[in-house]
């Protein structure tokens, strides 16, 4: 048996536990049983900022483990000196030492002559110090597995979810993936420092090896998710209990007007508009009355703010892509009763396919070489950036965030007042599913616990079920409100673990006739912390708060007459019977140029329920839409609809050309 030695003033808050093997014990699993059992006790590493603003020497170390265990004077000569302990800083990713640069901050490692293979094999991986980065030696990650946590139950993913293995793997497979693992971590974390070491201001260095060690804690991840073969068990999936979603027409008619000066509004504003063949952040695009989505945003909080005497912050998370262009943009600003806040989300490396290392070389590598993780990554950044405690400084207490090209997020005092009188810390807007959506993320009980289901998580047989109007009847607006202060407890205890999306992308070669260069982006969404919160739950909204606009064939929609514009909010015509018509235009309309060459006035469409364009159609001014239109230019023609058409459940094939005389 093993024995773990508490120090005296272990609950107090101690720093240092001393894990003592027998020559009997496996020194990784004894390892697992005291990060399991006392890791709750250490006081965590923070970050250099934050211990400096309290003052106190004490905040200048980080907790300690002493591992008593292990003959490896053989294996890793480099280890053995005339002292007994030797300074090895642990890679524990997001709970000891990512954060913490200073030299104080060391883990122990205690070298004594008992026998445990396991420890001599994590340490062999690594055969030579390096001296030149704030991390003198490192030890394999694999001793504390970051996939362990205090609250993990055995058998259990960091999902929550299962992990069911789909091939059984033998030992020896299953090494040869723990030793790949630890290989490619240990060259990606050498890599990271060298990168690290290319930055040349100290203030900037600091930033940017907290946004690597945050980037490495989730390539860890990655790896293990990977080795593991990870896969969700379906049997113990089931449809929302009734008490994890609420419907909006079941909360309470009082709107609390009083929390609206504890409110802030966010807004994701880190996607660029190329998909629609934009230059610039999509939040500038024009969608309504010559103003963009940012205009009809500012509206919608100045109008807030107006009508209920308040000043309800508004915020951008911007990218790397978006910042400059939108700190010229906002200047037009200044003169409106708004607060602009402005914070950028981490800009991480993007990781080479075939080596599984990082694209850039220098901190000044072209752009091409890095990415925005995604928008779960808006709960570091707004602790990182320190905007989180600036909000909590000037009394906000809640957040409400939504992606920018979403029309329909608006500010609702009803879903503030029950998120107060429920005392929920997250909510998320569910509507319902329509054929549109059946890819959406949807909303789903795992043995009790409310979660996030991507289809990208669902085995292949079970994606039939899942698409199911029936069995998940709603989805993700990623309309979501959040706790402040809850947003900081799940940061600084490092229980955030959302899951990870693997996205392949690929960099444009340098030279003619090379092949591009396959890389990978590493994301996760804000959806996926929804288990990470006390009494988080969904709200089901009307359709009308969910109005994004991610394709010309959107954008034909809000610009149409099916709308009209309130107050910076598009409100939807009265005579409108039922949902929105369903618009799909072909790859001509793809960029907003061509789009607005070929449909220069928008048809009325007020009637319409279906509209499918194929191929070079071009629509004349005021034309009218009715029941169901399919229009379809064959191949080498073009189809001209003349001005004033009413179409009404037609189908148009062929080819139809209108010519000046």
């Amino acid at each position: 048996m093993c024995s773990v030695e508490v120090a005296p003033d272990m609950e107090k808050g101690a720093r240092r536990l001393h894990v003592v093997c027998s020559e009997e014990d496996d020194a990784q699993e004894v390892l697992n049983i005291a990060w399991i059992r006392y890791q709750p006790r250490l006081r965590p590493a923070e970050h250099v900022e934050n211990r400096q603003a309290r003052g106190g020497a004490d905040h200048q170390r980080s907790p300690r483990i002493v591992l008593v265990a292990a003959d490896i004077r053989k294996r890793c000569p480099w280890l053995w000196t005339n002292s007994a302990l030797i300074p090895v800083h642990l890679l524990v990713p997001g709970t000891f030492l990512p954060h913490v640069h200073t030299a104080p901050t060391q883990t122990l490692i205690a070298v004594w002559p008992l026998k445990s293979a396991s420890v001599a094999d994590l340490l062999s991986t690594y055969p030579s110090p390096h001296f030149h980065s704030y991390q003198t030696y490192t030890m394999a990650s694999r001793a504390i597995p970051s996939h362990l946590k205090p609250s993990a139950a055995a058998g259990k993913d960091e999902g929550g979810f299962n992990s069911q293995r789909h091939h059984g793997k033998s030992q020896s497979h299953v090494a040869f993936e723990n030793t790949s693992t630890n290989v490619a971590a240990s060259q990606m974390r050498n890599a990271l420092n060298k990168l690290a070491d290319t930055v040349q201001d100290p203030a900037e260095k600091k930033y940017f090896e907290t946004e690597m060690d945050n980037f490495f804690a989730l390539f860890r991840r990655y790896l293990n998710d990977k080795a593991k073969g990870t896969a969700i068990d379906w049997n113990r999936i089931a449809p929302p209990k009734a008490e994890q979603v609420v419907n909006y027409d079941d909360l309470a008619n009082s709107e609390a007007v009083e929390y609206l000066n504890k409110l802030a509004v966010v807004k994701l504003n880190g996607g660029l508009g190329t998909s629609m063949g934009c230059v610039g952040p999509k939040s500038v695009i024009e969608v309504r009355d010559g103003m963009s989505f940012l205009d009809l945003s500012v509206r919608q909080i100045e109008y807030l703010n107006r009508t209920y005497d308040v000043n309800v912050p508004f915020l951008l998370m911007n990218s790397f892509n978006t910042d400059t262009d939108t700190a010229s943009i906002i200047k037009k600003y200044e003169g409106h009763n708004i607060d602009i806040l402005t914070f950028n989300q981490s800009r991480y490396p993007r990781i080479l396919k075939d080596s599984l290392l990082p694209a850039p070389k220098t901190i000044d590598s072209d752009l091409a070489n890095w990415y925005p993780p995604g928008h779960g990554d808006v709960f570091e950044s707004l602790y990182n950036t320190g905007m989180l405690d600036k909000l909590i400084d000037r009394g906000i207490e809640i957040i409400f965030l939504s992606n920018a090209d979403n029309l329909g997020a608006v500010v609702d005092l009803r879903i503030l007042q029950h998120m107060v009188d429920s005392k929920a810390e997250y909510i998320m807007e569910l509507t319902d599913k329509t054929k549109a959506d059946v890819k959406g993320g949807t909303i789903i009980d795992y043995e009790g616990s409310v979660r996030l289901l991507e289809i990208a998580q669902v085995p292949k047989e079970h994606v039939n079920e899942f698409k199911s109007i029936k069995k998940f009847k709603y989805f993700n607006t990623n309309n979501i409100w959040m706790d402040v202060k809850a947003v900081k407890r799940v940061v600084e205890a490092n229980e955030l673990a959302m899951e990870i999306i693997p996205n392949g992308k690929s960099i444009p070669a340098d030279k003619k006739g090379e092949a591009d260069i396959s890389v990978l982006q590493l994301e996760t969404a804000v959806g996926a912390a929804i288990k990470h919160f006390k009494n988080a739950h969904g709200v089901n909204v009307p359709r009308r708060r969910f109005l994004p606009v991610k394709t010309c064939s959107d954008l034909m929609l809000v610009k149409s007459d099916l709308y009209t514009l309130q107050h910076g909010q598009l409100v939807i015509d009265p005579n409108r019977f039922g949902p929105a018509p369903l618009i799909k235009l072909g790859s001509d309309f793809k960029k907003v140029s061509s789009f607005q060459s070929r449909i220069p006035s928008i048809p009325k469409i007020v009637e319409l329920d279906h509209l499918t364009i194929t191929g070079p159609v071009n629509l004349g001014r005021g034309v009218t839409l009715k029941g169901t239109v399919i229009i379809v230019a064959t191949e080498g023609s073009t189809i001209d609809i003349p001005p004033g058409s009413i179409l009404e459940n037609v189908v148009v094939q062929g080819s139809l050309r209108l010519l000046e005389h």
